[in-house]
């Protein structure tokens, strides 16, 4: 008995697949069937013609396909400073340029403008989610809707009044009410986004440990940047930055903690037994010489680990095959040994690793049934991906972003052979020039 083809939205048949499942597959000649924004199943490609009756069918022949990458920790709307103060440490390039020139010109417009920028740019390069952190959250919210994308909008708090929010309590109480607002949007998820422990008072931490465990939503916030942060944290506290958090009951499975470049032995024990996430960003902290984090030590902990960009004012892409590349090469010279963070871990760090991190891993992060159809797919055809051995040991180590031809989120096409379908670039650019002009007089 024969039954017929089943009727889907959409088929990609990909010369690989990979799943970043629990069993490393890399699969050939596979295909993919997505209906309702879902992956409903992944199968050889010869049966597909039984199976499935699609509406569109996507033929990537020279491909690999792969689950949408995640930016961890990103300032979005902070691309609209790309470049604009280079090469100095992070306390010069916070206090003398970028939070004067916040001060002066960051408003709604102008998040929203930067943040649609920044998701332009990311959907280029394969990214389908990313973890925001930055003032007129709404703004960014609104931006990452328009352009198609994932996102997890950051609740900032921070203890010093700006153009956003006038104390610590009014910045959660504007975060709390966008989230009750925005609450019904699928691609929409929230964490509490306190800056850093030497802008957040003791007090702030309470109220948003308290809303946190109340809402279950994460805690992303920068932590272990630099040896100054220590510095300032043992002057100010008589404590280091991340034992401050642990008598504030903050290191939770619920915590983000962003960069950790500065971590001995006793803070990585504390985010092992506490079940923390780290989101490494290794671009950023080299270009502001924030120092190289001891990955080898944190996997050995068997903590868990994501990647992120940081913003394009501190790294300067939104590039996600750089810092899966950088990673995967700065842990094996900082730590001696060739065969640590392998190309198929460093994939999992740019996908899974940052949806577990984000509570999200259910929806997004690997390319399983039942999952959101959020999915990028990488040409392999070019002469300098040629010959392939082993597809993710490309695109990790030889591929970049520009390889990158097509992107799903929630099953909606916003890349297609290399074209954006959602945002109008010309527009964009002109946003952009404006912004340029005020930065600057």
């Amino acid at each position: 008995m024969h039954h017929l083809p089943v009727p889907i939205d959409t088929l990609i048949e990909a010369r690989w697949i990979i799943p970043v499942d629990a069993k490393n597959s890399t699969l050939s000649n596979h295909a993919l069937a997505i209906n309702q924004g879902k992956i409903i199943d992944i199968f050889p490609a010869s049966e597909a013609i039984i199976r499935y009756n699609p509406e569109h069918t996507v033929l990537l022949k020279n491909h690999v396909v792969i689950p949408g990458l995640i930016n961890l920790h990103t300032h979005a709307a902070m691309t609209l400073m790309r470049g604009l103060a280079d090469d100095l440490p992070l306390m010069d390039w916070l206090n003398k340029y970028i939070w004067p020139a916040e001060q002066r010109h960051v408003n709604e417009a102008y998040v929203y403008d930067g943040t649609r920028l920044a998701c332009a740019e990311m959907l280029r390069g394969g990214i389908t989610c990313f973890n925001d952190m930055y003032f007129y959250p709404e703004a960014g919210a609104r931006a990452a809707l328009a352009a198609g994308m994932r996102a997890v909008i950051g609740m900032i708090a921070i203890d010093f009044p700006t153009a956003y929010a006038s104390d610590a309590d009014d910045y959660l109480a504007k975060g709390l009410l966008l989230r009750d607002n925005l609450q019904c949007e699928s691609l929409l998820q929230f964490s509490f986004a306190p800056h850093a422990p030497y802008t957040v008072s003791d007090k702030t931490f309470a109220t948003i440990l308290t809303y946190a465990e109340q809402l279950d939503v994460p805690i992303h916030l920068h932590l272990h940047e630099t040896a100054d942060e220590i510095r300032i944290g043992l002057e100010s506290h008589g404590m280091r930055p991340i034992e401050r958090l642990l008598q504030l009951g903050l290191l939770t499975p619920n915590l983000i903690a962003v960069h950790m470049v500065q971590a001995r032995e006793s803070d990585l024990k504390l985010l092992q037994r506490n079940g923390c996430h780290v989101a490494h960003c290794p671009s950023s902290n080299l270009k502001l010489a924030s120092g190289f984090a001891p990955i080898a030590s944190l996997l050995n902990a068997g903590i868990n680990i994501g990647l992120g960009t940081d913003s394009a004012a501190s790294n300067n892409r939104l590039d996600m095959f750089e810092e899966m590349r950088l990673a995967a090469l700065l842990a094996k010279a900082v730590s001696g040994q060739a065969n640590v963070l392998p190309a198929y871990q460093a994939l999992q760090m740019a996908t899974i690793n940052g949806a577990r991190a984000l509570g999200i891993e259910d929806i997004t992060g690997s390319l399983t049934s039942g999952k959101a159809a959020d999915i990028v797919a990488v040409d392999f055809s070019d002469l300098n991906l040629i010959p392939c051995y082993d597809p993710v040991s490309h695109l990790v180590y030889s591929a970049s972003r520009e390889h990158v031809s097509h992107v799903w989120v929630n099953g909606k096409m916003l890349l297609e052979n290399k074209k954006l379908t959602t945002l109008n670039t010309s527009e964009l650019e002109n946003r952009a020039v404006y912004w340029q002009e005020r930065l600057v007089n």
